[in-house]
Order: structure tokens, then C-alpha cells, then sequence
């Protein structure tokens, strides 16, 4: 088998550096942001956030600060209930990181009621502590694409808080939001959805824009789909693992069979024993591919077409405020009362509405293109490493078949 094992040969190392997140990639190098390395404790992780710079506005070209992830969602904070910010895509927060259920696996194992064999402990304990790394990674990476976003962004990465996020180099004082906070949060979003539909149905406010109209209609299908085929990638990703951790007590099983005896037999016991260990790795390696490529690239548009979706919700807003404004002229100019406020206020909605749709328009348009990139590139990369496994896959069963005929 010493060509199949050609074939898998510096391929962790070809890994560490394709598994990365790529949603977006910095292409200004006036602003670059990184997280340079990451800390796991029990309760948290901390990150190093990394800023090289040529903008006068820092105070030095390169520097560093640790930050935990509740300061990533207080600055995703400050942007939405900024209203300068109400015509902009705002970079999706990024999840809050749970190795819960890896440790409780682990915990588990710890815990085994000596049903397993030492190799088999010992291949599970592996495939653990993998999986939590690679959703360690993906943690760190995620965060980091955040922080990307907003610094590839023209207008998003001149806040004020954004500043003082990657530069202030002590703690920032954010703490997590308490239950009340947290039911606070989700009573806002009833009452948004609630308002949205008031907006865009019993109020029968026409769309004036055909572009946000279709933009309306797609997001709302788009967003459901992506929902839906996250779900199905999740299981898919999912059961590629289980085929992994089955082909762990087989190969146990076929070893000790093989270690029993040292007649012809028990040789093909070790061959077999050795196909299914290495079909065991691919296996692992096939769903963390799917799960980096696919999964993960559909949870995050699926969050980011809901960023679309707010900013859609804040322009119909805009708009419903701007025919408000228009009723009320018209009662003022026919009581000859407060028509001047009336008027200004008018006036002020409806540049308002015309500065958050030109923005909003061109933030869509962006999303487009950003979106179609990434799928693009992630399908395109996904097919090539799904070909390799596939050629590694065969190209170990012939192997094994070729041997076992030699035995013969």
C-alpha cells in the first residue's frame, strides 16, 4: 500500500493552510486587521487582534490588543443602534464560541465503562480533541472575518469605536448581557417583525423602487433556502463523521483478529485492519473539508443575508416615516398650523430616505458580487478536494486488493 500512502503525505500540513475561513478577503492594505493568536480557558477565549496600518489617525503602524468575544458583539452593537450606519450592510456578529458539547464528549470518554479497547480510546480521544480544535479554529476565524469586514468597509471602518476597539490596549469593561438584557433583545425583535409587517402589508406602502422591490422578494426566498440548505449540510457533515468513528471499532476488531494467529488469514486481518484506519482518517478528512466549505459558507451567508434583510426593514421604515411626513404637511397646510415644522421635517425625511436608499442600493449590489465570490470559490475548491478523496479512496481499496491477491 506504499502508493496510497504517498497520496496523504504532507496533506496535514496542506491543511492547516487551506482551513481557513474565506468569506472575505482584505484587499485595502492601508487598514489590516488579523487575529495573530488565540486562548482558550474554560468559560471565554481571548484573542489577539493584530492592526498594521498606515492611517494617520493611530497613534503607531503596528500594534496589538487582546479582546474577548462579548467586546465583538458590543462594537456589532454600536453599529446597528448607530443610525449613520442605518444604509449599511452591517457585518454579521460573529457566534458566540461553545465547545461545550466537545468537552462533554470528552468528559464521557474519560468516564468509559471500559467497553472500549486501549487503540480504540485512544483513536476516539484523537478524534475528539480534533474536532475541538477544528472548532477552535473556526471560532478564531470567524471573529477574524468580522473584524475584516468592517476594516475592508469605506465607511464602517472610520468609527469611532472601531478605532478605539483595535487600539485602547486595556479592558474594555463589557460585560455579557444578563437575562433581562437578552429578553430585552428578543421582545425588540417581535416588535420589529411585527412593525415590518404593519410596513410592508396592512399599511400597504407601495414600493417606489423596483430594484428594492426585487430585492425585497429575493432576500425573503434566498434567506430560506440558505436557512434550509445549512440544515441539510449540517447532516450531511454530520454523517460523514459517524462513518468515521464506525470505522474505529472495525479496525479494532479486524487488529485483534489479526494478532491472534500468525497464519495467512490473519495477515489479511492486518491489511484490513490498516485500510479501514486509513479509510477512517479520509473519512475525517471529508467532512471537516464539507463542513469548512459548505456548512460553515452557508451558516455565514445565512446571517449575512439577515444583515441584508435589517437593512431592507430600516429603509421601508424610512420610507413609512417619509409618507408619514407628507400626511402631516398636508393636515398642517390645511389647519395653516405648524407648517414650517411640518415642512422641515418633511424635508428632513425625505433626504433621509434618499441618502439611506442610494447607500442601501450600492451595499446590495456589493452583496451580490461579494456573494456570488465567495460560493464561487468555496463550490470550486469543495469539487477539487472532494475529487482527491475520491482518487485517495480508490486508489486504497485497489491497493488492499492487490495485496490480499499477492496472498493468495
Amino acid at each position: 500500500m506504499e502508493e496510497s500512502t504517498e497520496l496523504f503525505e504532507g496533506e496535514e500540513e496542506e491543511d492547516c493552510k487551506s482551513r481557513t475561513m474565506s468569506v472575505d478577503l482584505q484587499t485595502d492594505s492601508s487598514l489590516q486587521v488579523e487575529i495573530s493568536d488565540a486562548v482558550s480557558e474554560r468559560d471565554k477565549v481571548k484573542f489577539t487582534v493584530h492592526t498594521k496600518t498606515n492611517l494617520s489617525h493611530f497613534k503607531q503602524p503596528e500594534f496589538s490588543v487582546v479582546r474577548q468575544h462579548e467586546e465583538f458583539i458590543w462594537l456589532h452593537d454600536t453599529y446597528l443602534e448607530n443610525e449613520d450606519y442605518a444604509g449599511v450592510i452591517i457585518p454579521p456578529a460573529p457566534p458566540k464560541p461553545n465547545f461545550d458539547a466537545s468537552r462533554e464528549k470528552l468528559q464521557k470518554l474519560g468516564e468509559g465503562d471500559g467497553s472500549m479497547t486501549r487503540e480504540e480510546f485512544a483513536k476516539m480521544k484523537q478524534e475528539l480533541e480534533a474536532e475541538y480544535l477544528a472548532i477552535f479554529k473556526k471560532t478564531v476565524a470567524m471573529h477574524e472575518v468580522f473584524l475584516q469586514r468592517l476594516a475592508a468597509h469605506p465607511q464602517l471602518r472610520r468609527d469611532h469605536n472601531f478605532f478605539v476597539f483595535l487600539e485602547y490596549d486595556q479592558d474594555l469593561s463589557v460585560r455579557g448581557k444578563n437575562r433581562k438584557e437578552l429578553l430585552g433583545g428578543f421582545l425588540k425583535n417581535i416588535v420589529k417583525s411585527a412593525d415590518e409587517a404593519l410596513i410592508t402589508g396592512i399599511s400597504g406602502i407601495k414600493e417606489v423602487d423596483e430594484f428594492f422591490e426585487h430585492e425585497r422578494t429575493f432576500l425573503i426566498e434566498y434567506h430560506s433556502r440558505v436557512k434550509d440548505a445549512s440544515l441539510k449540510a449540517d447532516k450531511k457533515t454530520r454523517s460523514h463523521k459517524n462513518v468515521a468513528e464506525d470505522y474505529i471499532p472495525i479496525s479494532a476488531a479486524l487488529s485483534g483478529l489479526g494478532t491472534l494467529d500468525s497464519n495467512p488469514i490473519s495477515k489479511n486481518f492486518l491489511k484490513l485492519a490498516e485500510l479501514f484506519e486509513k479509510l477512517r482518517k479520509l473519512e475525517g478528512r471529508v467532512a471537516s473539508d464539507e463542513d469548512l466549505k459548505l456548512s460553515d459558507l452557508l451558516r455565514y451567508y445565512m446571517r449575512d443575508s439577515q444583515a441584508a434583510k435589517d437593512l431592507l426593514y430600516r429603509r421601508a421604515r424610512s420610507l413609512s416615516d417619509y409618507e408619514n411626513a407628507n400626511k402631516a404637511l398636508d393636515r398642517a397646510r390645511m389647519k395653516n398650523k405648524d407648517v414650517k415644522h411640518a415642512e422641515a421635517n418633511q424635508l428632513l425625511s425625505c433626504q433621509k430616505f434618499e441618502k439611506l436608499s442610494e447607500s442601501a442600493k450600492q451595499e446590495l449590489t456589493d452583496f451580490k458580487v461579494r456573494r456570488v465570490s465567495a460560493f464561487r470559490k468555496n463550490m470550486v475548491e469543495m469539487t477539487e478536494l472532494e475529487l482527491k478523496h475520491a482518487k485517495a479512496n480508490l486508489l486504497l481499496l485497489r491497493n488492499c486488493l492487490s495485496s490480499l491477491r499477492e496472498e493468495q
